[in-house]
């Protein structure tokens, strides 16, 4: 059975202060998760995060974003190598923020999606459709296409990759993905992926 992932974006909120109650409530609560559990956190805070998760196995630490260079002058930008040395597990690749606010498209997903992996980090590839695009019948087209220029850089090893289908249509709209049309859109993701490789189960 596959073992299912919740993962956390605190997206660009926190404090020190904060930080350092909600991740303490949330290892008293936890236990021993039936799922594996990631906190993807700002980078500013990577350290302090690593640090009180230190000795729990219960909740992994994740980042928002990495740079889609391995080094050098690109000033703002955080590299794989650099998230993995505060022990990053997991990282959000192409969330529909970063597609919309910061110009990212499938080719720069593509990439550091595949920066991510070469550092041992898991990529959790946001995929998903406009609300025009959701009215429009194109929600295959779109998750197809985004995903396949995931696959076309990184299909050796596409089965390490975690797909999260974000349905853009229900962020702020008023409406709401059923579980119905997740699923479905599930099915047609693991299909892609079943074609790219035998190990589809994520």
């Amino acid at each position: 059975m596959t073992r299912k992932l919740i993962a956390g974006n605190w997206k660009m909120n926190g404090s020190l202060d904060t930080n350092a109650t909600l991740v303490g409530e949330m290892l008293a609560g936890v236990g021993t998760p039936a799922c594996d559990v990631a906190l993807c956190v700002p980078a500013p805070y990577l350290a302090q995060v690593q640090g009180l998760l230190a000795g729990s196995s219960a909740i992994e630490l994740g980042a928002q974003d990495v740079s889609q260079h391995e080094n050098g002058a690109f000033t703002g930008d955080v590299s794989a190598t650099m998230l993995r040395d505060f022990g990053v597990r997991y990282v959000i690749v192409g969330h529909s923020e970063r597609r919309q606010h910061q110009a990212e498209n499938d080719v720069h997903v593509a990439i550091k999606v595949k920066r991510a992996l070469a550092a041992g980090i898991t990529p959790i590839v946001c995929v998903g459709e406009t609300l025009r695009e959701h009215e429009e019948g194109m929600t295959e087209f779109i998750v197809k296409r985004q995903l396949s220029a995931v696959i076309h850089l990184n299909g050796h090893c596409i089965s390490e990759v975690v797909v999260a289908y974000e349905p853009v249509w229900a962020i702020g709209t008023g409406k709401t993905a059923t579980p119905e049309q997740a699923q479905a859109v599930h099915a047609v993701l693991r299909a892609q992926i079943r074609a790219a490789t035998d190990n589809a189960d994520r």
